[in-house]
């Protein structure tokens, strides 16, 4: 059975960063990975004329309940508040969680993490750097959590 994955993200916004979503969804269908990406699943609600902002959120709840993991793209300083939702209802419902941030810029303040403090709750207090991703290839890394997850 394929595991589910929630792709956190607010690349949907955005002509020019809604390419770079393609290759993030690429790595995982290589996987074997079925991946929930919220902006393609909203896309029928938003055809509505009206009052589909709660369809939306409530769509997407659903779907990171049904969700094996949530994989948070986490750039921006601040990071997307949509995206620190969507983490901290994933927290909330002990889902696997993976972050994602090529951004450079400080976004933290403490040495020990480099984002909020409280979004590492959702990782692992030893090693959560093998669940935090800098680059794509990061990604397909054996060193980081994310490829023996989805392989078990």
């Amino acid at each position: 059975m394929r595991k589910k994955l929630y792709l956190a993200n607010p690349y949907g916004f955005s002509k020019q960063t809604k390419t770079l979503l393609q290759e993030f969804v690429e790595i995982f269908d290589d996987l074997n990975v079925e991946v929930f990406e919220p902006f393609e699943r909203a896309k029928p609600l938003t055809q509505k004329e009206s009052e589909w902002a709660h369809d939306v959120a409530r769509s997407n709840f659903n779907d990171l309940k049904e969700c094996d993991c949530i994989f948070a793209i986490v750039n921006g300083n601040p990071p997307d508040e949509g995206v620190m939702i969507e983490l901290g209802i994933a927290i909330a419902l002990k889902k696997e969680i993976f972050l994602f941030r090529d951004d450079f810029r400080n976004c933290s303040d403490n040495n020990q993490y480099p984002l909020n403090l409280m979004l590492f709750l959702g990782l692992p207090k030893d090693n959560w750097e093998k669940y935090y991703f800098e680059s794509l290839q990061d990604i397909k890394s054996n060193k980081k959590r994310f490829v023996e997850w989805a392989k078990n």
